[in-house]
């Protein structure tokens, strides 16, 4: 498998791509997604369709990877204090009561 999406044309020049097209843009999309820049998953494609790697390209899925791994630790850690922030507002609002609600929000935010 080639890194390059290669395409046939209809007669009326709509391109047509092979079925394992997909999954490679889908995979692509995903690095997109994560944030890793077009140069790098250019550089990344031929190690990930082919399997064949240089020690350069091991090097920069090694970089993506780290770099994927400090954005998972720091979403996880977003998502806990937005469920703490949750979790203490939806105290109060099974109460009925608003007082003390901002305080207990900041307290959990921090």
């Amino acid at each position: 498998m080639t890194s390059a999406l290669s395409s046939a044309r209809s007669p009326s020049g709509q391109r047509h791509y092979a079925e394992d097209a997909v999954e490679r843009v889908r995979w692509i999309r995903r690095l997109y997604a994560a944030g890793v820049p077009s140069r790098a998953i250019v550089d990344l494609l031929p190690c990930v369709h082919t399997g064949v790697a240089t020690a350069a390209m091991v090097e920069r899925l090694t970089d993506q990877l780290e770099l994927l791994d400090a954005q998972i630790a720091e979403l996880t850690a977003t998502r806990a204090r937005l469920a703490a922030v949750v979790g203490a507002t939806r105290e109060y609002a099974t109460a009925g009561t608003g007082a003390g609600a901002c305080d207990e929000v900041q307290a959990v935010a921090s």
